[in-house]
């Protein structure tokens, strides 16, 4: 299979600019790149799926330059219903080191990371007038997407302007790094084609782009902080088992999308996988495939075994096997409570909150639906204190099936 036809049968290519892409895209010798603003410190699995694709084309061939924002990220691209907030430039360069560090593990070093602060810092207003403004018609501005869906609510000079800023970086990396082609997420088709556009106008020349399909979770919301669903690539602020527990939990609808997007897996190894998978779907081999080849990708080999560790101890309850730096990755995001001193499993139920009155734990308790690191408890005069701890610290409860909750003991 040639690598365009690869591509669209991975469902990574939506947009396409240049009447030859197809002819670059199966030569795989062009030099590409795809940018992110720092407006964290981290990325997030909405950047990954992109960050996936150009990865894809690196180990086909292609050269790649990387591009963080720094200069794009002061003004912030415009959002379909609001302006962004503004960030404060050293906050934004902070992140810009913290990206470039995350992007380079991701390729394992074999990328040229790119900040556009550096070529933008010292130009002045009137050379970029004259040097980029002039080339772009305000007409052709205003018809893009996300600009025309801003005039009704208002849409300010600088975020109006950063389609130039974005234009202006193709055309600079098309000059000084050889770079031909751009690759993105479909919300920035509109600020590729501005480059584009500038580099034939002024430098006469041809550039080429696609964009890949956002990708959504089973909600229909696109993998991002501001929809409230972000997993950050930044293993201290998104563990691997989280990472790892989204993915295995990705319905059968969706999983066949998410392998071709997210893995590296040939197309004969996704079929045979799906193959298995729709033979005995209750085993989730779709899933757990996925999930182990992102974070391997991602983390590395290790950091996958102890995701798949932590996920068979939580679902045989025998939370004892965990070390302690498993158990807190196992617990990252579960309710957590603290409590002062030794109380009875009842009085801790409710005291924290986990159950609503005396009456519901006792019937919880007796009927077997409460354990306490990993063992069922029916004793009502339960004590939780320090010594049936682990690590003498840590209470995992369990309520039914499923539900976990964290009780820590305060520091003494």
């Amino acid at each position: 299979m040639k690598f365009y036809d690869e591509l669209k049968w991975r469902g990574l290519i939506k947009d396409e600019a240049g009447e030859d892409l197809e002819k670059v895209l199966n030569e795989c010798k062009a030099t590409f790149y795809w940018g992110t603003d720092p407006t964290a410190d981290s990325l997030h699995i909405g950047h990954y799926s992109s960050l996936v694709t150009a990865k894809r084309l690196y180990k086909a061939g292609f050269k790649p330059v990387l591009l963080v924002g720094g200069a794009t990220g002061m003004i912030g691209d415009p959002r379909p219903t609001a302006e962004r907030e503004i960030i404060d430039k050293e906050v934004v360069l902070s992140n810009v080191e913290s990206i470039k560090k995350q992007v380079l593990d991701i390729f394992d070093g074999n990328v040229e990371v790119v900040n556009n602060y550096d070529w933008t810092k010292d130009i002045n207003i009137l050379d970029f007038l004259r040097d980029v403004g002039k080339y772009i018609n305000v007409n052709y501005m205003l018809a893009k997407d996300i600009i025309n869906r801003r005039l009704e609510t208002g849409i300010t000079f600088a975020e109006f302007t950063y389609t130039l800023l974005q234009g202006y970086d193709f055309m600079h990396l098309y000059e000084t790094k050889g770079v031909t082609m751009q690759v993105e997420g479909s919300d920035q088709w509109g600020n590729i084609t501005t480059g584009i556009e500038l580099i034939n106008k002024k430098l006469g020349k041809t550039a080429y782009a696609f964009t890949m399909p956002l990708i959504l979770d089973s909600n229909g919301k696109k993998f991002g902080k501001s929809e409230g669903n972000a997993l950050w690539l930044d293993k201290e602020k998104t563990s691997s088992y989280q990472i790892y527990q989204f993915f295995i939990n990705s319905t059968d609808d969706k999983v066949e999308e998410y392998l071709k997007v997210f893995t590296f897996l040939s197309k004969e190894e996704i079929e045979d996988v799906m193959k298995k998978h729709s033979e005995r779907p209750e085993e989730r081999l779709a899933q757990k495939t996925l999930a182990s080849e992102v974070i391997k990708d991602l983390h590395g080999k290790e950091e996958c075994k102890k995701a798949i560790k932590i996920t068979e101890v939580l679902f045989s309850g025998n939370i004892k096997d965990l070390s302690e730096e498993e158990l807190k990755d196992a617990m990252s995001g579960v309710d957590t409570y603290t409590i002062d001193s030794e109380l009875n499993l009842v009085d801790t139920l409710v005291n924290t909150g986990i159950l609503s009155s005396k009456r519901e734990a006792r019937e919880f308790i007796t009927n077997g639906s409460i354990s306490v690191n990993g063992e069922k408890i029916t004793d009502l005069e339960y004590l939780v204190n320090k010594s049936n701890a682990l690590y003498n610290k840590y209470i995992v409860i369990r309520r039914g099936k499923k539900k976990y909750y964290l009780v820590l003991f305060k520091e003494d």
